[in-house]
């Protein structure tokens, strides 16, 4: 992350909520660092809880 951080973009995807990150990064100091890093100039995409798995597997039953 330090050799990324403010010179390229990164991509996070997770079925963590956010306020569980801490703790599975280990919640310690190096934690506090990593998450410093992520979350300065973050632009965050949230798509709820919509499941295309649920969808789509409706949709194929139906068929």
């Amino acid at each position: 992350m330090e050799l990324r951080y403010d010179t390229a973009s990164t991509a996070f995807a997770t079925q963590l909520a956010t306020k569980e990150w801490h703790r599975q990064l280990g919640g310690d100091t190096i934690a506090d660092a990593i998450l410093d890093r992520i979350v300065h100039n973050t632009i965050w995409i949230d798509t709820g809880e919509y499941n295309m798995r649920q969808r789509h597997g409706q949709t194929m039953l139906d068929n």
